[in-house]
């Protein structure tokens, strides 16, 4: 995460988690269902598009869903992308998730 994201808090308003930048924000749509948080949309503002606030709310969700000891269900193609990128975040994957063993 770039440092510019590191003490902007990580909102949850029960269907989104979402960072505020420079006025605008960037946010993952998701569903709690019991242990599990399926992770359906990430998005960001075209204003902080190309910035690292789409990175930055994904590592803050991830870590979110790993504090509240709940496992991820990374529908989002964008998520997938990432924890490919960084392997160490499929630990908070539900290793039942379909696809699990492509990330």
């Amino acid at each position: 995460m770039r440092p510019e994201f590191e003490n902007i808090p990580l909102q949850n308003t029960g269907e989104r988690f979402e960072i505020e930048f420079n006025g605008s924000s960037a946010f993952i749509d998701y569903r709690q269902m019991g242990s599990q948080i399926a992770l359906n949309h990430t998005e960001s503002d075209l204003l902080i598009a190309g910035t690292g606030a789409a990175e930055a709310v994904v590592e803050k969700t991830l870590q979110y869903i790993e504090d509240h000891k709940k496992k991820a269900l990374p529908f989002c193609p964008y998520i997938q992308s990432y924890i490919r990128k960084n392997p160490e975040w499929k630990r908070v994957v539900d290793e039942r998730f379909h696809g699990y063993d492509q990330l």
